[in-house]
């Protein structure tokens, strides 16, 4: 059986760099093993900015402003959006319209990563492994 690969959710990246308690043990047990082989999607780095300059994410600044520098120390791999991830984000049937989380779904199945997060809507999509 291969290696685990982690996808977080945006939510999950911040909460991990800040390591505030909305991380449950288990899912920080697997941020913070060296062994765990973790991905930040390119649409993380967009959430996040985004949401800052609209004055959602006050409470990030230090990352929204520091991005590069805190993914690096961070320790994870980042994972670009090609031409696959967006077709298929734009491609599946879901309810959910938020297009953040349309190419995390995404990405997650293309790439066969399991989804770090707490965000119950992803559970509505039998495909994607979920993990929180």
């Amino acid at each position: 059986m291969g290696t685990v690969k982690y996808l977080l959710d945006t939510h999950t990246f911040l909460w991990a760099v800040q390591k505030d308690v909305m991380l449950n043990a288990k899912v920080r047990y697997i941020i913070e093993d060296s062994n765990t082989v973790l991905y930040i999607s390119a649409v993380s780095a967009y959430e996040i900015i985004n949401k800052y300059r609209i004055g959602k994410l006050n409470d990030y600044e230090y990352i929204a402003e520091n991005y590069f520098e805190v993914l690096k120390k961070f320790n994870a791999e980042e994972l670009h959006i090609n031409t696959k991830h967006a077709h298929f984000a734009g491609k599946f049937e879901w309810t959910h319209c938020d297009p953040f989380d349309r190419l995390l779904a995404a990405q997650a199945f293309t790439e066969n990563l399991t989804l770090i997060t707490n965000d119950s809507v992803f559970d509505t999509l039998p495909w994607v492994s979920v993990l929180w």
